[in-house]
């Protein structure tokens, strides 16, 4: 599409005071960003990492193709209720080899969501997120590689290879917050200007909502923090670049005051990967898997198990909806028959802000053989608690098994069908319960182990019937499994 005349431009920016003073806003940032000289930087991280997806590389792509280079800052805008609100500045860079369509009147720009994880216990949750900032404008930077500007100043085009930064400030403006629920992330599209919007509550209205307890040094020792943001755009999707669009960067909690708890972003930003890959900066075990729904978009699926140390395992998974409008309303995890399961865990980032959709938590059952975490069904109510674009869900539990690798089963919430997620770590089967020293065989030491259990009761390893006493009924079955 080509861009406006010069003079419809010119009305536009000229009717639309915020735009304006968005755009000096934007100017000034990037002339701090160029003497800050962070180019070199972030264009060795981009040709470092890979993306998982798109056509195997992070530029030269054919077409448009929007992705985060950065996140540079984070602003904090104060508490309410114990609930902290922030924002993380985002600079885009177009890998295209085309100009990117930045256009503030319609919805072919950039719509961009953001989100906040926190790394503890074994697991990567999902703390926050935020509503989308709609793009206006795009200044013609080098700093996330070589710029070929669409034009000068801050034009509604954004060359190939050229950044455009939006500040951690600009990107909090409530007024310019648009809804996740009225955009499509399978196709890119979304409602332009944004309709029937509730009103902003004050201070922590839209922006990232973060409990203040999850940020907590005291009640969080030794976590990782992280962010995410992501980058929506129909043109994108149209060349098939739609892969690479979120990027994630760790931060620092600092210092608390009335504000909150201050947080730097450090290290690099790692380009087209959703902040579910920060999981494995901290597990070597963790894996993650792909998942891309026919017709629809992908998801994440991510799996861990970590030793108690006791002869169970706390078993962790996570679903992280990348571009699938279908959504996940559950998971089913293969139990084998004599693995026993406990304190099973369900949890999500709560929605805020008038967000339409229930914050139910989801039903734990076993049958089956599986272990089953669901929500409502799409024909019960269209507006049900799943996993939807940009939200990440995690769900826990301790089993008395070894993993092993194993196939999980996600339930697709609007086609109301499923999807297997493949080579992930699920508990194995049941241990040989009279291999009383696991060393594969049952024979003459596991029977001496036994007998320092005679006429134990209730709770003794050695009472394999259940009748609360150690005894010969109980020798009978151990010596029934020798060899």
């Amino acid at each position: 599409m080509a861009s406006p005349p010069a003079t419809r431009l010119q009305k536009r920016f000229f009717s639309f005071q915020k735009i304006r003073l968005e755009t000096t806003v934007k100017i000034g940032i990037s002339l701090a960003a160029l003497l800050l000289g962070g180019s070199a930087t972030l264009l060795g991280q981009m040709s470092a990492e890979a993306v998982p997806g798109g056509k195997g590389g992070t530029a030269g792509q054919i077409g448009a193709d929007v992705a985060v280079c950065n996140m540079p800052a984070i602003s904090r805008w104060g508490v309410v209720g114990g609930v902290g609100a922030y924002s993380v500045g985002t600079t885009s860079v177009n890998l295209g080899d085309v100009d990117l369509e930045w256009f503030a009147s319609n919805n072919r720009h950039p719509r961009m969501p953001m989100n906040m994880f926190r790394f503890a216990d074994g697991r990567l949750d999902q703390i926050g997120y935020s509503w989308c900032k709609d793009g206006f404008c795009a200044l013609q930077l080098n700093e996330c590689g070589s710029c070929q500007p669409a034009g000068s100043g801050c034009p509604q085009l954004l060359g190939p290879g050229c950044s455009d930064p939006y500040s951690s400030s600009l990107n909090g403006s409530q007024g310019g917050l648009a809804p996740r629920w009225q955009c499509d992330p399978s196709t890119g599209w979304f409602q332009y200007p944004p309709t029937g919007l509730p009103s902003a509550a004050q201070t922590v209205g839209r922006r990232i909502q973060i409990t203040q307890a999850d940020l907590s040094p005291q009640q969080n020792p030794n976590a990782m923090y992280y962010v995410d943001s992501m980058y929506l755009h129909p043109q994108d999707y149209e060349a098939g670049n739609q892969l690479n669009n979120s990027s994630y960067k760790r931060m620092v909690v600092g210092s608390n005051s009335s504000a909150g708890y201050r947080l730097t972003p450090t290290g690099s930003t790692f380009l087209g990967k959703p902040a579910i890959f920060a999981w494995a900066d901290n597990s070597d075990t963790v894996v993650i898997k792909s998942i891309d729904i026919p017709n629809d978009g992908r998801v994440f699926v991510a799996s861990d198990a970590v030793d108690n140390g006791d002869g169970t395992y706390r078993y962790h998974y996570a679903v992280y909806n990348l571009t699938s409008k279908d959504s996940i309303n559950g998971i089913s995890i293969p139990i084998p028959a004599g693995v026993e399961i406990t304190d099973a865990e369900f949890k999500f980032p709560a929605h805020h802000s008038g967000d339409p959709y229930s914050n139910d938590a989801w039903v734990i059952s076993e049958d089956g053989g599986y272990l089953t975490f669901a929500g409502a069904e799409f024909s019960e109510n269209e507006n049900a608690n799943a996993v939807r674009w940009a939200m990440m869900y995690n769900f826990s539990f301790t089993a008395d098994a070894e993993p092993a690798t194993g196939d999980v089963v996600l339930d697709r919430f609007e086609s109301n069908s499923t999807i297997d997620a493949s080579g992930l770590s699920v508990p194995g089967g049941a241990g040989n319960p009279y291999d009383l020293n696991g060393d594969g065989i049952v024979n003459g030491s596991d029977v001496g182990i036994f007998f320092t259990q005679w006429g134990a009761g209730c709770g003794s390893f050695a009472d394999f019937n259940g009748d609360c006493i150690v005894n010969s009924a109980d020798a009978g079955m151990l010596f029934a499994a020798w060899g």
